[in-house]
């Protein structure tokens, strides 16, 4: 394994303590906000698409010079930000250009008969000012594609990075593309206080994506206050490789899903469940792979796995390696840093393992492979959904219907068969989970409805005619409506022909004075 690493680098107090939006800053930045909200209440989706266009350009031009500022910040390997970061964003960009006009668009309702000449509609229409809380590991994908998604509903966004991963000077730079983003965009840079003054300001509502413990802290506080959260939080993904895979393959594919971002992402692989049969060959195949991977960050786009961003999140990783050997589990490759002092640690493949370790009960966010066995599909189905979390799976397997069998049987939120964090390659697929993983969806059509909210509409005429479900009431009204229920409710054939001649004589008795 060819290996490259360079200094640690954690923000300093004072770094962070610059970067504290203060509370008088918080509230004028959700008063300029809600100013900029009535603005964008006045424009049309066509209008907002543009920047959206602009943005595209600006990227696509400028890549280079954003993968600096990924790369410098989290540690990521060039290829990495390349295409987790940017080409997701992108493929983000061209699917909201695609796809917003028909879902945004007002949808005509059917109307019950019992409606009969009245028109039903639902209009999506814009929560106002939306607060969106991004995470560290993919600080431009995940910030950007919520900020557009809210943008494009007709939202203003207040827009808080991690302090971790601030990025100082990035966005700004992209929302200068176009006017009205700029001016519907306001980014509060800050540690949680800054979130939790935010969250004062009574955002309509709160998209987060994060820790498990921090998403707690955030719904007890918007609770108090009746804001609706979204949530993203961690993950324990389980691939489960079936014996007629192709081993090589399928091997290639859970290391990356292992180590992608230095499995730093809420949907890495961090269980992998191999059938008895091919067990010893397919740990065998992984650690062949692992050897051959070429560990760097500061590369011109040839390493495989950069190096972790925060020291506290090395110090999990540490924790469960120790206390996973401790416990009788095999360190097959890896097993500690690359040297002293450094935020590269070393892909990690780990046998024996079990449910008594703490690589097996906690979400790891790190670069490990543990690998256990299972014999039958109800086992590795029960093994799998025996977790507090349910975000993501893999399911690999020859045999497409147990492939698909097993998919619907697994607690979570998305599944990928015969491949690997691909539900989220697609633009169009909805992402969240269940259980401690949190709730709500980004992307796809529930994703972006998400930040809209619908109100139901009923068209009527401007005619003389008096509902017969109006005032007064009369011992008339009341056998024809019981009879309209029967006719309605009743199996037969000629149920609308009774319903009809029975609102027909309810429409005259309505027109009959007390």
């Amino acid at each position: 394994m060819s290996t490259s690493t360079r200094k640690s680098k954690t923000a300093p107090d004072d770094f962070v303590a610059m970067l504290e939006t203060s509370e008088a800053d918080t509230k004028q930045i959700f008063a300029d906000a809600a100013k900029a909200a009535e603005r964008l209440r006045k424009t049309t989706l066509a209008t907002r698409l543009e920047a959206v266009k602009k943005l595209v350009d600006h990227i696509t031009r400028n890549k280079e010079e954003i993968i600096d500022v990924i790369t410098r910040e989290t540690r990521k390997s060039r290829s990495d930000a390349l295409i987790s970061e940017l080409l997701g964003v992108l493929d983000n960009c061209e699917w909201l250009l695609h796809n917003a006009k028909k879902i945004l668009a007002d949808k005509k309702v059917s109307t019950p008969i019992t409606l009969l000449g009245k028109k039903s509609r639902i209009y999506h229409e814009p929560l106002g000012t939306v607060l969106v809380i991004a995470p560290w590991n993919y600080p431009f994908h995940i910030g950007l594609t919520s900020i557009l998604a809210a943008y494009v509903c007709g939202n203003a966004v207040v827009f808080k990075p991690s302090e971790i991963t601030p990025m100082q000077g990035l966005f700004e730079k992209l929302f200068n593309v176009d006017p009205l983003l700029e001016q519907s965009v306001f980014i509060a840079y800050g540690t949680g206080v800054t979130a939790q003054r935010l969250i004062d300001q009574h955002p309509a509502k709160i998209f987060f994506t994060g820790s498990a413990r921090t998403g707690k802290k955030i719904l007890a506080q918007a609770a108090d206050k009746l804001i609706p959260v979204d949530l993203e939080l961690g993950g324990k993904d389980q691939a489960i490789i079936f014996d007629d895979v192709n081993i090589q393959r399928a091997a290639k594919g859970v290391l990356w899903g292992a180590l992608t971002n230095a499995g730093q992402s809420c949907s890495s692989v961090e269980r992998i469940y191999v059938q008895d049969g091919i067990y010893d060959q397919f740990v065998q195949t992984l650690q062949t792979e692992i050897r051959k991977l070429v560990v760097n960050a500061g590369d011109t786009g040839n390493a495989d796995m950069g190096g972790m961003t925060v020291d506290f999140q090395l110090d999990i990783v540490r924790k469960q390696v120790d206390d996973a050997r401790a416990k009788g589990a095999r360190i097959l490759t890896g097993g500690d840093l690359l040297c002293d002092n450094e935020l590269f640690y070393m892909p990690t493949l780990l046998t024996h393992v079990d449910d008594s370790m703490l690589v097996m009960q906690q979400e790891t966010f790190g670069p490990l492979l543990p690998v256990l066995r299972f014999s039958s599909e109800d086992e590795v189905i029960q093994l799998s959904n025996a977790t507090e979390f349910g975000l993501s799976a893999s399911v690999w397997s020859k045999d497409a219907a147990r492939a698909e069998r097993v998919a619907r049987q697994l607690e979570c939120g998305a599944v990928s068969i015969n491949n690997v964090m691909l539900t989220e390659g697609n633009p169009g697929l909805p992402f969240g989970g269940t259980k401690a993983s949190g709730y709500g969806r980004q992307k796809g059509a529930e994703g972006l409805l998400g930040y809209t909210r619908s109100k139901s509409v009923l068209i009527d005429g401007d005619s003389a005619k008096i509902e017969p479900n109006w005032y007064p009431y009369t011992q008339q009204k009341y056998n024809l409506f019981s009879q309209l229920i029967d006719a309605l409710f009743t199996a037969s054939p000629w149920r609308l022909l009774k319903a009809a001649l029975i609102g027909m004589k309810l429409e005259a008795e309505a027109k009959k004075e007390r």
